[in-house]
């Protein structure tokens, strides 16, 4: 695959994960290898990586994953209920709602679950934390691209965090290490993927000003 490729066909996969297939744990881990080599702050590579395998484990963190996930459907932020004045969007907007739900009844069942870890060794800091995260963020995105050229499917999630403290339990993370996502790893069912829908350009580059 091109750059190009890659880039713009790497999807959420939440319906499509195959929770029957095996995932290599050494293609999990060449994933990370390019992971590793996005920026970090400062050089200093505070990021963590559990990459969770074990089916108790993974059923637990899906019960967590789906009392989350349940409470954000019933929210008003959630997915399907955004963009109702617009047909069109709102169209596309039920397929992820859908997509969502599907996915807080199998998390626990996807093969890999992989949740980014940044080591602080302290609470968060106050404030702005872009820097922080900065550190991290990129990384995780890079292993997800680096997933999609080896035919497994994604799915950056954050929902869990809601109850981030019983997964670090779950996990038996030290303190000072904090989660930023939660991304179900597995091969995908069907066809391959195509660039999404989004916003034109010009609807909000803004040059020099706002």
């Amino acid at each position: 695959m091109s750059a190009e490729t890659v880039l713009t066909t790497t999807r959420a996969v939440r319906k499509r994960l195959d929770l029957t297939r095996p995932v290599d744990l050494a293609v999990v881990r060449d994933c990370l290898t390019i992971a590793l080599q996005a920026p970090s702050g400062s050089n200093r590579q505070e990021w963590q990586w559990i990459v969770v395998t074990d089916a108790a484990q993974r059923a637990a963190i899906g019960d967590v994953y789906r009392r989350a996930c349940n409470a954000y459907l019933e929210s008003a932020v959630a997915a399907g209920k955004l963009f109702a004045d617009d047909a069109e969007r709102s169209a596309v907007q039920q397929r992820v709602h859908s997509s969502v739900a599907a996915l807080a009844d199998t998390m626990g069942q996807v093969p890999v679950l992989l949740i980014p870890c940044i080591k602080t060794g302290r609470d968060l800091p106050a404030g702005n934390q872009a820097g922080l995260w900065a550190s991290l963020l990129p990384a995780a995105w890079s292993y997800m691209l680096a997933a999609r050229t080896r035919g497994l499917g994604t799915a950056w999630t954050t929902l869990h965090l809601t109850y981030e403290s019983e997964v670090a339990e779950i996990l038996g993370l030290p303190d000072g290490v904090h989660q930023a996502a939660l991304i179900p790893t597995a091969y995908y069912t069907g066809d391959s993927f195509k660039p999404a829908p989004r916003q034109p350009l010009d609807e909000v580059l803004h040059v020099d000003r706002w």
